[in-house]
């Protein structure tokens, strides 16, 4: 008969642990609720212990946020290949699968608090934003976008922040509805500025052309022609 050893784990290993055990715990509860109590008994080590691999409450907290935030920039990468309001569906179905999964994590996140309310984890935020804002830029195939394009793409960006809040506090509209309305309001944003200006214009003629019957931006016009019949 042999006798189980527990392997001991380098420095790095055990602080990728405690990370992913504070992530899992925020996926369940607010970080601001959590304590380090709490994570290291989920890791299956002293509260001390937590200290000596990370100095403060903030710094492991900020450190899980990193990761959560590295992960939920990363939903947002997608090939350049197919129609567009179809790639943009399934940035959409992944970034709601991150907000599915890490809901109150998510939305302390996003709203702020005293654990994640520090400029680090602020800049996290704004590194997300800004990732998804390139990413969107990419698939438009613009380098260098017009005033009236960063306002459109920026502003998109926001309320599918706002949306997937909104929605967590008791999902009472259909998850799959609002991926599709989402890519539907990039569509209606960039139509409107279209209207006020040449290049805009321009712009959204080249996200219509080659659109299949069953690309979200085919079915939004559908919808509206209908509407004004």
């Amino acid at each position: 008969m042999t006798t189980g050893v527990r392997r001991r784990m380098g420095v790095e290993e055990r602080r990728q642990q405690l990370i992913g055990v504070a992530l899992e715990l925020f996926s369940q509860r607010s970080p601001d609720d959590v304590s380090i109590d709490e994570i290291a008994s989920a890791a299956g080590i002293s509260r001390p212990l937590v200290y000596h691999y990370f100095p403060g409450k903030l710094s492991l907290y900020e450190a899980a946020l990193k990761r959560a935030s590295e992960d939920l920039a990363a939903r947002f990468a997608e090939p350049q290949e197919g129609p567009l309001g179809n790639r943009l569906l399934r940035v959409m179905r992944r970034f709601f699968d991150f907000v599915d999964d890490h809901g109150p994590g998510f939305s302390a996140l996003m709203r702020g608090g005293p654990a994640v309310g520090s400029s680090a984890t602020n800049a996290l935020v704004d590194s997300v934003r800004q990732a998804a804002y390139e990413q969107i830029l990419s698939h438009l195939g613009v380098e260098d976008p017009p005033a009236r394009l960063e306002l459109v793409v920026r502003s998109w960006i926001s309320l599918a922040e706002s949306t997937a809040l909104i929605w967590l506090d008791g999902r009472r509209i259909p998850r799959g509805e609002l991926e599709a309305q989402l890519v539907h309001d990039f569509a209606a944003l960039a139509a409107v500025s279209a209207a006020y200006d040449d290049e805009m214009a321009g712009l959204v003629r080249e996200m219509a052309l080659g659109e299949p019957a069953d690309s979200p931006f085919t079915e939004l016009a559908t919808r509206l022609i209908a509407l004004a019949s």
